[in-house]
């Protein structure tokens, strides 16, 4: 069994897609915990701002079949549309950050929509170079950015 660390973020519906994605894929995988919900302001298009969040999910699935056979096929079941601006608005977005305790997606170090949820899941993670915590790399993003705990309506 492999460990996936998965992003989920939208701006189209976004509660009502995210806890969709979620039980997705709960489906697809053993849940063993989530991160809080982040706004972030969207980035690279004037669409109204996102919700991030991140789930940990025990998989058989090695990390390339779970992007195709999972993660892709849950975000267009949500009406996901790829288009050429990657920063366009979206029902659902669903990223492998962490595999298996491996750093996938090193954006996790600058992008304040990432590091923040994924630093709920893992706040002593510690960066290759400078070794500063994510809690700190999240913390520093933050303060520079608009990033904010999203309370939830329900």
């Amino acid at each position: 069994m492999y460990k996936a660390t998965i992003l989920l973020g939208s701006n189209i519906n976004p509660e009502k897609n995210i806890n969709k994605a979620i039980h997705r894929l709960m489906q697809e995988g053993k849940w063993l915990k989530s991160s809080q919900i982040w706004e972030t302001e969207a980035i690279g298009s004037d669409g109204p701002d996102f919700l991030n969040t991140a789930i940990v999910i025990e998989t058989p699935l090695f990390e390339n079949e779970l992007k195709y056979k999972v993660l892709r096929k849950i975000e267009k079941e949500l009406g996901r549309v790829r288009v050429e601006n990657e920063n366009a608005p979206r029902t659902i977005d669903l990223d492998i950050i962490i595999f298996d305790d491996q750093v996938i997606d090193q954006d996790l170090w600058t992008r304040s929509f990432i590091a923040s949820p994924i630093s709920d899941l893992y706040p002593d993670l510690q960066h290759p170079i400078n070794k500063k915590t994510l809690l700190q790399v999240a913390r520093d993003l933050q303060s520079s950015s608009f990033t904010r705990i999203h309370k939830r309506t329900n």
